[in-house]
C-alpha cells in the first residue's frame, strides 16, 4: 500500500518546525511558512491526491512550554506512515512499530508530573501541519516508563477504555449534578444532537450542520461547521463529554492553513477552514478496503467564495471554554496547539493599510455569510476578536517566545475596547450628539472623526430606542454609521465585557424593552429592522433567501438563545433568559428543530430553513442546562479588565502633534 502523505523526523535537537526560538512571533511565522512551503513542496511530489487521509502516530506533545521537537531535516528525515483502513463495519489502524523509539528519542517533556498515569496515542494527519488529530488514552506505568503496545493484553486494553471514560467524565469536570428530570423535549433534543455526531477513524470530531432524512439535497449542511459547532461542544461540555469536543479542537487544527485555493490564491497562513465533511473512499487496487478523507472548505466552494473570518475566533474561544469546564488545561498547553493560536493571531494582528483597531473583513465573513451590507468593522467579528483576544492572551504559555506576542495583544485589546466603546455605542444621549454633528471637519480635535452626517440618522431610530438602554450599532465606516441591531455582536459584546458595564445593562434593557420587535415569537432576531425595497435590492443584490423579515435580512435564529442566556445571568437577569427559552420550546420540537423563523415577529417557519438544525437543538440544551447551573457561566465569560482600560498606546501626545482622544472620553466610556 502506498503512503500517500509522510511524516519526516530528525534531529531531536532542534526547534519546532525546524525553526530556533525566537523572542518576535512574526518571526516564528515567517520560519514557519517557509517550512510549510517546504512541506508542501515536497507533498506535492510525493502525494497522489489533496485530501487529508487518517493516520495514527505515537507522539506525546502533551507537555508545558520551552518544547524541544525535531527538526524537518529533508537529507536526514526518516519516515513513518500509517493508514486508518475501514474494512466490513470496522476500523483498522496501522501504526508504526515504531513507538517506543519515537518517544525516547524525540521527548519534548521539560518537567514531569508524578501523578502523571496516562500517555497519549495520537492520531498525526500528514499534509502541512504535523499535529495531532485524534486521541485516545492509554497506560503509562508509574515511573514514566511506556509499556510496548505489543505486550498489551485484553485486560490493559479494558483498563485503557475504564481510563478514557474515568477521565472524559470527571477530569475536573464542573458541571453540577442534573437537580431536575430531563422532560419529553429535551430526551428528544439529546437524541437528535447525538444522532448528528460525525466520526472519523473511529472517533466523533463534531456534527453535521443539520440531520434531516428527508433532505434529498443536502450541500453543505451534511458537513461540520466550526461555528455551528460551538453550540454542540457546550452542549456536550456541560453534559460532561468532553471527547468530542477535544477530538474536534484537535481534528480542525490538523485542517489549519491547507492549500486549497480560489483562481489559484492560496489563504493566509493560519486560517481555519468554514467546514469540513469526512467522507470515504476506495482504495486503488483493493478488495473493499475504504480510507477515510476529511475535506476541508476554506470558502472556495461556499455561496460567494468567502472565506470565514470566525472560524479560527470560534476555535480560540472553543479551546478556552474547554479548559475551563474540564480543567483539562494541558490541551491548551501542547505545542501544536499554542502554534494554531499563533497562528491564527499573527494572520488577525497582521499589519496593514487600515488606521482602525477593529478588523477589517468582507461581506458574508461570518455569520450572516451572505451579502448583506456587513463588509468593513462588522460589530459580530470585533466582539468574536475581543473574545478571541483575551482568550488567547490567558492560554499563550508564558515563555521568552510569547512576550512580544502578548503585549501585541494587550495592545490591540485595549485600543479595541476604547474604540468600540466610544465610537459604536447608541443611545438617546449619543442620537443627539450625532444629530447635532458638525461636517467635513479637518484637524487631529475632529469631533465627527468618521465624518457622519446627521440625515444618515434613519426615522425608525428615533422612536426606537428607549430613554434608558441603548447598543452598539452593526458597523462603522468613513461617512457611514450601519444603526442596524445585531443580536450575536451585541450579546457576545456583553459575554466578553467588550462594552462596558452600564453599556452591557443598556443593551439588555434594549431587548426588554423592545421584546415584541427582537423575541416574539421565536427567539432572537439576527438582526433589526430588516432591509426593503430598494435598500434590499442594492445591498443584498435582491437576494431572494434575504428578502424582508427572513434569513439573516431579519430573521428569527433559536440558536442565538444560549449566548442570550450567557448574557442574562451574567447581568443578573436570567428571568429574562427563562422567558425566551419557554417560548421557544413551545414551537422548536412540534416544528422539527428549524434553523431559522421568518416574518417580523417569527410566526413562520423559514420558508428556506432546514429541518433538525443541529445548533437550534444544541443552542437550546444548553440554555437549559445554564439556567439549571448557572454557577458553570463564570466559566463562559469574561470579567472587566480595568488594567487594559486603563493603557493607552497612542503616540500623538509624544510628536507633540495633538493630544489623545482618550483623555477626554474617559470619564464616559470606562464607566
Amino acid at each position: 500500500m502506498k503512503s500517500c502523505c509522510r511524516i519526516l523526523i530528525s534531529s531531536p535537537t532542534s526547534s519546532f518546525f525546524g525553526f530556533p526560538s525566537t523572542n518576535r512571533h512574526h518571526s516564528v511565522i515567517n520560519n514557519l511558512s517557509n517550512f510549510r512551503s517546504r512541506l508542501v513542496q515536497y507533498r506535492r511530489f510525493h502525494c497522489n491526491f489533496p485530501q487529508i487521509i487518517c493516520f495514527r502516530r505515537l507522539f506525546d506533545l502533551n507537555q508545558r512550554s520551552a518544547f524541544q521537537v525535531p527538526d524537518f531535516n529533508w537529507d536526514q528525515s526518516r519516515v513513518f506512515s500509517g493508514y486508518c483502513i475501514i474494512g466490513e463495519n470496522r476500523v483498522s489502524p496501522v501504526v508504526s512499530n515504531n513507538n517506543s523509539e519515537i518517544r525516547q528519542k524525540f521527548s519534548t517533556s521539560v518537567e514531569s508530573n508524578v501523578n502523571e498515569k496516562n500517555f497519549e496515542k495520537i492520531y498525526i494527519q500528514g499534509g502541512v501541519n504535523v499535529k495531532p488529530l485524534v486521541v485516545e488514552e492509554t497506560d503509562r506505568s508509574i515511573d514514566g516508563v511506556d509499556k510496548n503496545e505489543e505486550e498489551e493484553g485484553e485486560s490493559s486494553i479494558e483498563n485503557r477504555k475504564n481510563s478514557n471514560a474515568k477521565i472524559d467524565n470527571s477530569k475536573g469536570l464542573n458541571a453540577s449534578p442534573r437537580k431536575r428530570e430531563e422532560s419529553k423535549i429535551e430526551k428528544e433534543a439529546w437524541d437528535l444532537l447525538r444522532s448528528s455526531v460525525v466520526n472519523y477513524c473511529g472517533s466523533p470530531v463534531g456534527t453535521v450542520a443539520a440531520n434531516n432524512p428527508a433532505d434529498i439535497h443536502s450541500l453543505n449542511y451534511d458537513q461540520v461547521f466550526i461555528r455551528d459547532f460551538v453550540s454542540s461542544a457546550l452542549a456536550f461540555l456541560l453534559k460532561g463529554e468532553g471527547e468530542i469536543v477535544r477530538n474536534f479542537l484537535l481534528h480542525t487544527l490538523q485542517l489549519q492553513s491547507w492549500e486549497k485555493t480560489v483562481d489559484c490564491h492560496s489563504p493566509g497562513q493560519g486560517l481555519m477552514p468554514a467546514s469540513f465533511k469526512v467522507r470515504t473512499v476506495p482504495l486503488d487496487g483493493s478488495n473493499g478496503a475504504f480510507e477515510e478523507v476529511s475535506d476541508p472548505d476554506f470558502g472556495e466552494s461556499a455561496i460567494g467564495r468567502v472565506a470565514p473570518v470566525d472560524s479560527g475566533l470560534w476555535w480560540i474561544i472553543l479551546l478556552r471554554v474547554y479548559g475551563k469546564i474540564t480543567g483539562d488545561y494541558a490541551l491548551q498547553e501542547r505545542v501544536d496547539i499554542q502554534t494554531g493560536i499563533k497562528l491564527i493571531l499573527h494572520l488577525c494582528l497582521a499589519d496593514g493599510f487600515d488606521m482602525f483597531p477593529s478588523l477589517l473583513v468582507t461581506d458574508g465573513s461570518c455569520m450572516i455569510d451572505r451579502r448583506m451590507g456587513i463588509h468593513g468593522h462588522p460589530l459580530e467579528i470585533q466582539a468574536l476578536f475581543y473574545a478571541a483576544l483575551r482568550s488567547a492572551r490567558e492560554m499563550l504559555t508564558n515563555d521568552e517566545g510569547s512576550k512580544n506576542l502578548v503585549q501585541t495583544i494587550n495592545n490591540r485589546l485595549s485600543a479595541l475596547s476604547f474604540h468600540i466603546r466610544e465610537y459604536y455605542w447608541v443611545d438617546m444621549k449619543k442620537i443627539n450628539e450625532i444629530y447635532r454633528y458638525k461636517t467635513e471637519e479637518y484637524s487631529h480635535d475632529a469631533t465627527n472623526k468618521f465624518n457622519i452626517y446627521p440625515d444618515q440618522i434613519p426615522k425608525w431610530l428615533v422612536d426606537w430606542v428607549p430613554e434608558k438602554g441603548g447598543y452598539l450599532i452593526g458597523n462603522l465606516q468613513p461617512a457611514h454609521m450601519d444603526f442596524r441591531f445585531f443580536t450575536l455582536g451585541n450579546l457576545m459584546a456583553i459575554i466578553s465585557s467588550l462594552g462596558t458595564p452600564r453599556q452591557n445593562q443598556g443593551i439588555l434593557n434594549l431587548i426588554e424593552a423592545k421584546w415584541n420587535d427582537l423575541v416574539g415569537n421565536m427567539p432572537l432576531k439576527i438582526c433589526y429592522p430588516a432591509m426593503k425595497n430598494d435598500e434590499w435590492r442594492i445591498i443584498t443584490g435582491s437576494d431572494p433567501k434575504n428578502t424582508p423579515w427572513s434569513y439573516h435580512n431579519g430573521g428569527s435564529w433559536p440558536t442565538l438563545l444560549w449566548q442570550f442566556t450567557i448574557a442574562c445571568i451574567k447581568m443578573g437577569s436570567p428571568e429574562l433568559a427563562k422567558k425566551a427559552v419557554s417560548i421557544a420550546e413551545k414551537r422548536l420540537s412540534l416544528d422539527q428543530w428549524p434553523e431559522y423563523y421568518d416574518s417580523r415577529h417569527g410566526r413562520f417557519i423559514g420558508k428556506q430553513s432546514r429541518l433538525y438544525q443541529t445548533w437550534t437543538i444544541a443552542g437550546y440544551l444548553s440554555s437549559k442546562m445554564l439556567l439549571d447551573n448557572p454557577e458553570l457561566v463564570p466559566n463562559l465569560i469574561w470579567e472587566e479588565d480595568p488594567v487594559l482600560l486603563e493603557t493607552c498606546i497612542c503616540t500623538l501626545s509624544k510628536t507633540g502633534r495633538s493630544k489623545c482622544s482618550r483623555s477626554a472620553a474617559r470619564s464616559q466610556v470606562l464607566m
